[in-house]
């Protein structure tokens, strides 16, 4: 398996390993074990109860038709926006 790497990145990356001491392919497993394991910590965080009962919230709509509630959210947006 190849990866390719541009040739600048690859040469600061190498130095840096040197620096810490360590070879460049140590400092690349540390970093994608360390990205891979974020990841599955992500994924693993439950719903929050606020969260979930919001679900569905806000998904009626206002009839086209209905002018005084859009007559009213005008000028509910030009108050909030004054």
């Amino acid at each position: 398996m190849e990866i390719a790497i541009n040739n600048t990145v690859y040469q600061q990356a190498f130095y840096y390993a040197q620096e810490q001491g360590q070879s460049l392919t140590a400092i690349i497993e540390d970093f994608l074990v360390h990205f891979i394991g974020k990841r599955k910590a992500a994924k693993k965080q439950p719903v929050p109860d606020i969260v979930l009962s919001l679900l569905g919230a806000g998904t009626s709509s206002v009839d086209e038709n209905d002018l005084n509630a859009r007559e009213a959210y005008y000028q509910y947006l030009e108050e909030k926006y004054k």
